[in-house]
């Protein structure tokens, strides 16, 4: 029901197919994120309009609000949220990091009061994965404890312990196995000896795919560069990458450029709803006062519903009212755009020249534009 095939190689960069019972995803792949069972501002309709082969979802927010019990009762997260196509759950990880004041880790695994009402619960790797399995989606997370940034080598050491272990038990606890995939996923800070023995423990235990954790924390990009060309070479050739929460399109890009399949992260969606909007040009600031009167679509080459009807100036004032169609708008744009970014980069790494798509590409796309 789950595998990978590589298409293609450009370099390192990789163009490739994962199988899954909802679908076939062509990677490189972006995966807009929908924390709750719903990606900010958009419609399932919306989001297959704009291309999405793969949406996430959260765990840690779902096992809250509305339970995964009712989920599971529901058919699953394909059928609560109405979204036929593949998904993916994260295992709650990152959240036990950014949540340090409300949470305590030990072996077993982490105590955490709710940030909604104070409630207290015990994420373990068997709790986390009977959770994600109850949510149905076609890829799902071991659990792992996510190191912050700075970390000492000490703190790093002693989670990447952890981590592994917890990895174990989620392998053995994971009974969904017809039906569902499960990534294991490296952490080790910033310490490349420690990636490397993450990956390889991780590899023993044969995941069907593999994340990396633990980067896009703060950390130098310099240094998540680093890791991931580190780490290429150390993966599986015929299993998919995952890199976790992020990011902008030249971190998409260069992390493609390092064997990376498979990315996620909040960014386009949330800037987008402040009215900060990726394009091929650069970032466009919707609420300078040079779009007032600019009637112009957000990019005339763009074939998206929001630059296909409306102008700058309408979208500027949609924003600057604080108008929901407005960040409807943008967000529209800024997926689609993201979607679009990917699809040419697979077909570059096709004809094999990503590296001149590349060099074509970094010196426009995180710049503003005038």
């Amino acid at each position: 029901m789950f595998s990978y095939t590589l298409k293609a190689k450009s370099g390192n960069a990789r163009a490739g197919i994962i199988k899954t019972p909802h679908g076939e995803i062509k990677t490189p792949v972006f995966m807009p994120v929908g924390t709750v069972g719903s990606v900010k501002a958009m419609s399932p309709h919306e989001l297959e309009e704009g291309h999405a082969q793969i949406i996430l979802g959260n765990t840690y927010h779902l096992y809250l609000r509305p339970g995964h019990e009712l989920i599971r009762d529901a058919g699953g997260l394909h059928k609560f949220i109405s979204w036929e196509k593949p998904m993916l759950t994260d295992s709650g990880g990152f959240q036990v990091m950014s949540l340090a004041k409300l949470r305590k880790i030990t072996k077993e695994g982490v105590k955490f009061q709710s940030h909604i009402d104070g409630s207290y619960h015990l994420f373990t790797p068997e709790k986390v994965i009977e959770i994600q399995e109850a949510l149905g989606a076609d890829i799902i997370m071991s659990f792992d404890e996510c190191p912050p940034y700075p970390a000492t080598r000490e703190y790093v050491e002693k989670s990447l312990k952890i981590t592994l272990n917890w990895a174990a038990r989620g392998k053995e606890a994971f009974t969904n196995t017809q039906k569902q995939a499960l990534f294991g996923i490296v952490q080790g800070g910033v310490y490349e000896d420690l990636r490397e023995k993450s990956a390889l423990k991780l590899m023993e235990m044969d995941f069907d795919g593999y994340s990396i954790g633990g980067l896009a924390v703060g950390e130098p990009k310099v240094d998540m560069f680093r890791l991931t060309a580190f780490l290429n070479p150390i993966l599986p050739v015929d299993k998919p990458r995952y890199l976790m929460g992020v990011g902008t399109p030249t971190d998409l890009l260069n992390n493609v450029a390092n064997g990376v399949d498979m990315f996620d992260c909040v960014m386009p969606t949330r800037n987008a709803r402040k009215g900060s909007i990726f394009t091929r040009y650069g970032k466009m600031i919707i609420k300078a006062a040079r779009y007032k009167e600019d009637f112009t679509p957000i990019d005339p080459l763009c074939g998206c519903y929001t630059c296909r009807h409306f102008s700058r100036a309408y979208i500027r004032h949609l924003i600057t009212m604080n108008e929901i169609l407005g960040m409807r708008l943008t967000t529209i744009h800024s997926l689609y755009f993201y979607q679009e970014l990917m699809q040419m980069a697979r077909q570059a790494i096709l004809d094999d020249r990503f590296e001149a798509f590349l060099a074509e590409q970094l010196p426009i796309l995180d710049r503003i534009v005038e």
